[in-house]
């Protein structure tokens, strides 16, 4: 992470359940800082109802340039969907890892889930 930080931008998150047509609710979503070889964790959240955190898991006075990973917790989400699945489940952790280089950006990583695949994109 730079210096280079508090300058407006901000990182929101939105996970979708693309088997189910819906947002996906009660999802754990962990956001940590890669500093070299160290991970130091920065948030914690649960998805709500629209399948986003309640409000940015990285908020513009935290918002710094560097490299960020968002961990989904898709395991336990799909579990308690009953989504079909063998054990051990296919997908579990989902980390996705991203640089951010401008400190005055909105970064938008969302997430789009079912039981046997994932894709990720930068949105909006």
């Amino acid at each position: 992470m730079t210096a280079e930080s508090g300058q407006g931008g901000y990182l929101t998150t939105h996970v979708l359940d693309t088997a189910q047509g819906c947002p996906a609710r009660g999802l754990k979503i962990e956001l940590f800082a890669i500093e070299g070889a160290a991970r130091r964790k920065l948030a914690e959240r649960v998805t709500n109802a629209d399948g986003r955190t309640d409000g940015p898991i990285l908020p513009a006075e935290d918002f710094a340039t560097g490299i960020y990973e968002l961990v989904f917790h898709a395991g336990d989400y799909l579990d308690a969907q009953g989504a079909p699945g063998g054990a051990p489940r296919f997908l579990d952790i989902v980390p996705i890892r991203f640089g951010i280089d401008d400190a005055a950006a909105h970064y938008h990583v969302p997430l789009l889930l079912s039981p046997f695949g994932y894709s990720t994109y930068r949105g909006s």
